[in-house]
């Protein structure tokens, strides 16, 4: 059934999106209309998420490879909406994950490696969406869409060759589109070649160690309260970004992330 919006969420500076829980009228003239829009326990603004329990982060080793910096920056992301992530690692039969599974695995986080083709590792992605609204999110090319077709034979959605040029995917999902599966609901997002923090989501820059759920073991144990975690003395968390009981990659993450942030003025 397709709705439209009322004008008055414009007016408000909000639209409805995939996710979301409204409440639906019937004009006089026996239109569908979307009256109300539901409190939500969180949002993305890009791709625009409502109400996500989990989201799948997924990564090709290879064509187009992992981006450390755009990961640790989506996880982040997730850990401050509150929305628990999986990362998912795909063409392994072409190129090693290395180093990356152990990473994020070593933090709590779900991670797991799948074949679209054979199949092996799909049970595990199938567990944590059933029952949960979810979403998929990643690259151009990295395999969403036939990890969908894998999982949901019957979707028979579309996908695309990886340019040799480029080395990365075309997008085949223009838009969000939600599925109603495994007893929940699942997104498949479209693809993405750069990600700009401020779209996805601003986490402020006295917030962002909470978004890097490894530094609640140090951070207090820090000499200063208020401790930025850059270049004070007596930081636990540098320290243990010095000793490898925090992975490098990860700190390394860490102080682009909270430049970012401190370039940006409050009011923007």
């Amino acid at each position: 059934m397709k709705c439209a919006a009322r004008g008055i969420f414009r007016l408000d500076g909000i639209s409805p999106c995939a996710g979301d829980n409204v409440r639906v009228e019937i004009t006089d003239n026996s239109e569908p209309v979307i009256a109300e829009i539901f409190e939500r326990k969180n949002y993305l603004v890009r791709p625009p998420l409502a109400n996500l329990d989990g989201i799948i982060f997924v990564n090709s080793c290879t064509q187009p490879s992992p981006n450390r910096f755009v990961l640790d920056k989506l996880v982040a992301i997730a850990d401050s909406k509150g929305i628990e992530p999986m990362i998912v690692f795909t063409k392994t039969d072409l190129k090693d994950a290395g180093e990356l599974p152990e990473i994020y695995s070593s933090i709590g986080i779900p991670v797991c490696i799948v074949n679209n083709i054979s199949g092996v590792g799909g049970e595990a992605v199938m567990n944590f969406i059933s029952g949960r609204v979810t979403a998929l999110i990643g690259n151009s090319g990295v395999g969403k869409s036939s990890l969908m077709n894998l999982l949901f034979p019957s979707l028979s959605l579309e996908t695309a060759h990886i340019s040799k040029k480029l080395g990365r995917g075309r997008h085949t999902t223009r838009q969000v589109e939600m599925y109603k599966l495994a007893g929940g609901y699942i997104a498949d997002t479209p693809g993405f070649s750069t990600v700009d923090t401020g779209r996805y989501c601003r986490i402020p820059k006295g917030e962002l160690d909470n978004a890097f759920r490894e530094f609640a073991d140090y951070s207090n144990q820090c000499s200063f309260s208020d401790c930025a975690h850059i270049k004070e003395k007596g930081c636990a968390v540098k320290a243990a970004a010095e000793t490898g009981k925090i992975f490098p990659s990860r700190y390394e993450s860490y102080l682009r992330m909270y430049e970012e942030a401190s370039a940006i003025n409050d009011w923007e």
